[in-house]
């Protein structure tokens, strides 16, 4: 979503880094370059006018850091402040003292409630909570169903009755004190835009369930109309927080960038995709930084720590340094790595790879990965292993089966035994095999030739993705030293 604005901040940081002076002249330059940006982004008027007066306040008014130059200041003075309108710190959610917790979702028609509802259902489960999904929501036809069928997947029970949203609501509450059940969350109905009919219900619902907490639900897509719409529900509601829907869509991402100041309640999280695992706790930080091309590693490490089993990776990279890696061990790597989202989402999430994927026409294409594994999946559990016995009446059986090219088999099997071979060559060979010297001593030191594993100079890329493709993989990158991200 922030695609265009994160671009815009890039091209505009790049210009002061480095400037030894800045006076105002270059001060209001550079912020009327922001306003501009911001405006593109459709972001509050209100919010980008805050927003300049504060950096300009520190930047000339603040005695600048002898460790960084003018400059560098600067671009410091930007991420905190951005990190400010976007709320400052992370919400954290409080339990009520004698469960349950209740939360309330509130929303227009279309801004993904139900969904939502099933999200926060398991975020609450990974953090050692029982929820219980209550369906209010009785105007659109199989709402209901369809909370259901979402809470199936997550074996999470769910509540609703053919009455009227608050008899559910009140019923759903007595239900989850009576399964000891310690969370609940209840949908509500939503309209196409507000009206009194659609705040009576809500506000009523509230007065039954006194809720710990009142989310609003909003469509990320709907720019200023998201926060018109926010202001509306807080005077009748008295919102907690916000939840912010479809961040992974193409629209400016206003609506993100102002709530937070114009309605003045934080964003409690974030969805980031379709799938029930793509949502998580809104970090104002983390998504500054990721708007300056800065990157988020700290939200990549979690989502890697949530992914990967320790005992599995330990083991994998273990077999990788003794090359003993095989092509079942890739397969299994590629699938945990797409768990964590879309690749070229976690590409945005490492520092410098956005500039180093400037000039790329399109985002990784998921469906090359959808035919490499299909191509490992045609091959026998003997060809997997031991890739180097595929000859090249096994490599046409191999390609006819995965629907893909006689190329493409050679090019995954190749590029795998170079990577392969390369682990080797860093893991020192085989582990336990030490050489021994005389008198049966082992001789110990390097088992490599000293001085750095020479690297391929092209750079690494994905087996199967396409060797002379920057999209492909890490295409570009100089690894022979020094920093890659630059």
């Amino acid at each position: 979503m922030f695609e265009s604005l994160s671009n815009r901040f890039e091209g505009i940081l790049k210009k002061i880094r480095g400037k030894g002076r800045l006076g105002p002249e270059e001060i209001d330059e550079i912020l009327a370059e922001i306003r501009s940006a911001l405006l593109e982004a459709d972001v509050n008027l209100g919010v980008i006018r805050t927003l300049q007066d504060r950096i300009r306040e520190r930047a000339l008014g603040e005695e600048l850091s002898g460790v960084l130059n003018p400059g560098q200041q600067v671009v410091k003075i930007v991420l905190e402040e951005l990190t400010v309108v976007l709320g400052g710190e992370t919400m954290r959610i409080a339990y009520a003292s004698k469960p349950p917790t209740v939360v309330l979702l509130a929303g227009l028609q279309g801004s993904g409630k139900t969904t939502t509802a099933a999200k926060l259902a398991r975020w609450f489960k990974s953090q050692g909570r029982n929820p219980l999904l209550v369906g209010a929501d009785l105007a659109r036809p199989a709402a209901v169903e369809q909370l259901r069928t979402l809470g199936d997947r997550l074996s999470v029970p769910v509540f609703s009755e053919p009455s009227d949203p608050v008899a559910v609501a009140a019923a759903g509450l007595a239900e989850a004190q009576r399964l000891g059940r310690d969370v609940l969350i209840c949908d509500t109905a939503g309209r196409l835009s507000v009206d009194d009919g659609l705040m009576d219900e809500v506000a009523n619902i509230s007065a039954a369930i006194k809720p710990d907490f009142t989310f609003l639900v909003v469509d990320a897509m709907t720019g200023q109309d998201a926060v018109g719409v926010a202001e509306t529900f807080h005077e009748r509601l008295a919102l907690d927080a916000v939840i912010l829907t479809k961040l992974d869509g193409d629209a400016r991402g206003g609506a993100a960038l102002s709530i937070r100041q114009v309605v003045g309640k934080p964003i409690a999280f974030a969805s980031t995709g379709e799938n029930l695992e793509d949502f998580e706790a809104f970090h104002p930080d983390r998504l500054a930084s990721r708007i300056l091309g800065m990157g988020d590693v700290e939200t990549l490490i979690e989502k890697a720590e949530e992914t990967f089993e320790k005992e599995e990776a330990e083991a994998a990279a273990a077999r990788m340094l003794d090359g003993t890696f095989t092509l079942d061990d890739f397969l299994e790597q590629i699938r945990q790595l797409r768990k964590m989202g879309p690749i070229s989402n976690l590409m945005g999430m490492v520092p410098g790879m956005a500039q180093q994927m400037k000039g790329v026409d399109a985002e990784v294409d998921e469906g090359r990965i959808d035919r490499l594994e299909g191509i490992i999946h045609s091959m026998t559990v003997a060809e997997r292993a031991q890739p180097e016995m595929i000859d090249g009446s096994r490599r046409m059986r191999i390609a006819q089966g995965s629907g893909t090219q006689v190329a493409e088999v050679s090019q995954l099997v190749k590029q795998f035994r170079e990577m392969k071979k390369m682990m080797k060559q860093m893991g020192g060979g085989p582990r336990g095999k030490k050489k021994r010297g005389k008198k049966g001593r082992k001789s110990g030191g390097r088992t490599t030739q000293r001085g750095p594993v020479p690297l391929p100079k092209k750079g690494l890329s994905l087996p199967g993705l396409g060797e002379n493709d920057p999209s492909a993989g890490f295409e570009g990158f100089d690894l022979d030293g020094g920093n890659p991200f630059g």
